[in-house]
Formats: C-alpha cells, structure tokens, sequence
C-alpha cells in the first residue's frame, strides 16, 4: 500500500492525519519537524509526503525544497493556515503537488492525496510503459506525432477504462473535444451516450435546466417535462465544456450530482440517480479562479481528480505537418479541388506560424487554402494567415517585427526579460513592469513552468 509521511509539529494534527489515512489503508510515517521527516525518508519507501510550511528549525518550504533534491519526482502536499495563500504559492513554485489551507476538512485532505496518488501512479506506469515498450499511442482523428501528444494519449489509455472524473485544461482550439470523445470511446462506457455541453453557449439562467431537465410548469413556458443532459448520458459520458465558467448556483447541485450520482429537475420533487461519467475542460485557470471566490473548492477537487492538459500547437510543431495534410485531404475532397500535396515552401510558412488560435485556427487556414488553390499542390502563396503588423502613420516602419504579432512580441520580450535576469522570475517580473502573479499567468499561457525560482 502507497506510504505517506506526514511532517506536522502539532501531535493532535498529526495524530488525526494518521488515522484518517490509515483508515483508507494508507501507510503512514510521522514526523514533528523538518529534520526527523528527512531521515525517514533517506530509510524508507515513500509515495507522498504532507507537509505543514510552519515548522520548528527548517521550514516547510526548505524541507520541500530538500525533498524535491532528494527526490524530483516526490509528490508533496503542503499545509498552511488561510492567511498565507502567497507563502503556499511560493511553494507551489518550489515544486509542492498542490496545498490545502487550514483549517480544512479532513475528507478534502484525503481527496487531495488520493488524487495525487493517482496521478503519481499514473506518470509512472506511462514512464514506465513507454520506456519498455517504446509504444506508439494512437486514435483516429487525433493527431499525436510529438511526445506532447503522446503523453496525453497514454495518459487516456490509462483512464479511460476508470469511472474517474476528467479535467481537460488547454487553450481554446487545441482539441478538447476530440480527446474528451476518445476517453469516452476507450471506456466501458463506449457503447453509451456521449453528450456534449458548452456553458458559454447556454444564458446563464437556462443552463441549470439545460443539465438537470425541467417537470411541466416549473417556470413559465415549461408545457411538458424535458429531461436535462445528465439524463441523457446515463450509462454514457458526460463532457461539459467550459467548466470555469459555470454559474455559483450551478456548482452546488453538480458538486451533488459528483458526490452522491442523483439529482432533483427544476421544479420537481422526485430525486433521479444517474451513472454518468465526467469529463469537464476549461481553458481558464480554476486555481484563480478559487482565489478569486467564482469557482468552489469542494468542486474544483471532485473534478480534478485526473487532469489532463494539452499543449497548445505552437509547442508541438511536430503535428503541424500531419495535421495540414489531415486537413487538406478533408476539405480538398469536399470542394471537388485535386489537390493531391502540399510544396516545402507552404509547409515551412505553416511551421513557422505562431498559431494563437491553435488547430482550430490551422483548420480554418487549410479549409480557405483548399478553397482558393489553383493547381495540385499547395503552395505558399496559397496559405493566407492573417497577420497585418500595424505600421506608422508614414508607412515605412512597422510598429511591431514583420510576422509578429502583439501576442508573439509579448512572448518574446518575457523570454528576453527572462534571459536578461539569469533565469530569476521576480527579477524579470520588475524588468517588464508587471507583478509576479501577472508574469506567473504569463509564463502558463506560453508553457514555461513557474518551478525553480531563484532568490534575488
């Protein structure tokens, strides 16, 4: 069984922490500071370590910082009382899995580690299964040539058979959708319903119908009783898009829907079970959104129990080329054009492109270069990809690097920023004018991890 080393300096806490998980049938060790917690782990096997960041002698955070040099690979929750969010951001820089602020409950203590155990588990039986075997992951209509996209397909070969709840997390465009079907289709679930819903493409007062359904009369124009979009995916698959943008009232009765598989119509007294399976994707960051009090906790930890984030196109080039002759052979063949390639120089200006709006936007792209092509092959002058650097009023000059557009100059001045100030974040932070937590939101929307942060 999974061993967990609690470091708390408080022995009724740390006493309460060790029946609880060992009710679970978690293994637990216990120490009261830093240094004892350090020698069991140099002589034992551990998976996961609690740790609070308030501790006599070393402190949490440099006890997580010997943990993480000891073992990178480590899960670490940590602990700290509701005040100090930023002392626990820092820590999530240092390298800690995720942090529960006190006082908590002790079932969203247990969900976290769980959670984290399985992911753990996870990572490593992908590691593990890619090492022995060198597998190929595959699906139809996914493209997955770079290791990005392999990692994301071997961790739904992992999870698709569990009835765990999904997080997808990615920007818009970068196929959600896609990996939330192949999840469904590698399930047992598969010969159920898939159901889809966006909620930002709902008004914020239907949508809590649009899921749950509605009896005859509940509200004004309810003639007959509808059934809500669970109902429909019972047996099946749920994948409720845009998660981060559900309304407060909505979350409670989903958190209930997770929690207990049952749920009440609007406007009705009759409780229905469900047996539905969850996949939820948002292209916004829930962890803000919990700090900012728009997104419940309780929720946000039910859902997250198996997040899966996709890499946006511009960080897995290695697609771009599958994925422009996937498209070409597509749309070619509905507009009746024989184009049967596309030239070097076409691919290039596809590769080279920055791609903001990821496959979505590489999608449009080819659909207008099948439209407008003259001949069999694509060629360069065939791709139209709209990018009209602004100019000055004399027209000689342009007011940002030809090809570049404001996102991509924004990009490439914090990777200068951060080249200038030897790889130190607040450092680069003052540079650029921006506060810490400004360039933090920055640095996850191009991929470059907040990890390792340098003291100034």
């Amino acid at each position: 069984m999974p061993t967990i080393l609690i470091v708390e300096d408080e022995a009724k806490m740390r006493r309460l922490l060790e029946l609880n998980l060992n009710e679970d049938g978690l293994t637990t060790l216990s120490a009261g500071d830093a240094e004892a917690g350090l020698k069991l782990l140099a002589q034992n096997p551990v998976n996961l370590v609690v740790t609070d960041l308030k501790l006599p002698g070393i402190n949490g955070l440099e006890f997580l910082q010997a943990v993480k040099r000891q073992n990178a690979g480590m899960p670490v929750v940590v602990m700290t009382a509701f005040g100090s969010v930023e002392t626990a951001v820092e820590a999530m820089k240092a390298g800690a899995s995720d942090y529960v602020l006190k006082p908590f409950s002790l079932t969203e203590m247990r969900m976290v580690i769980h959670k984290e155990l399985d992911v753990h588990r996870l990572r490593e039986e992908n590691r593990s299964l890619r090492e022995a075997l060198g597998k190929k992951y595959s699906h139809p209509n996914i493209v997955a040539s770079s290791p990005k996209m392999q990692e994301v397909l071997a961790t739904v070969e992992r999870v698709a058979p569990t009835n765990s709840t999904v997080l997808l997390g990615g920007e818009s465009g970068v196929g959600k959708d896609l990996i939330a079907r192949a999840i469904h289709e590698k399930s047992r679930r598969a010969s159920g319903p898939f159901v889809k819903i966006n909620s930002t493409a709902i008004p914020e007062n239907l949508l809590e119908s649009e899921l749950f359904g509605y009896e005859k009369g509940a509200f004004t124009g309810a003639a007959a009783s509808k059934p809500g979009k669970f109902e429909l995916a019972d047996k099946g698959t749920l994948f409720l898009d845009e998660i981060g943008d559900v309304p407060a009232a909505t979350q409670v009765k989903l958190l209930r829907v997770l929690q207990e598989r049952e749920f009440d119509r609007l406007g009705g007294t009759r409780t229905i079970k469900v047996d539905v399976r969850l996949v939820a994707a948002t292209n916004r960051d829930l962890r803000a959104a919990l700090e900012e009090g728009t997104f419940r906790e309780d929720l946000y930890y039910r859902l997250n129990v198996v997040p899966i984030d996709i890499a946006p196109l511009r960080e897995r080039k290695e697609d771009i080329p599958e994925l422009a002759r996937l498209f070409m052979s597509r749309f070619c063949s509905d507009s009746n054009k024989p184009v049967e390639s596309i030239s070097r120089e076409a691919m290039q200006v596809l590769v080279n492109y920055h791609w903001p709006g990821n496959v979505r936007e590489l999608q449009n792209i080819m659909e207008r270069a099948c439209a407008l092509a003259k001949g069999p092959v694509l060629e360069a002058a065939d791709i139209h990809i709209d990018v009209r650097p602004a100019k000055t009023e004399n027209g000689g000059n342009h007011f940002l690097p030809e090809g570049l557009t404001l996102e991509q100059w924004e990009d490439e001045m914090i990777r200068e920023a951060l080249k200038r100030a030897s790889g130190n974040k607040s450092q680069a932070a003052r540079l650029l004018g921006l506060s810490r937590n400004a360039l933090r939101y920055r640095l996850s929307k191009i991929g470059i991890s907040d990890e390792g942060e340098k003291e100034a």
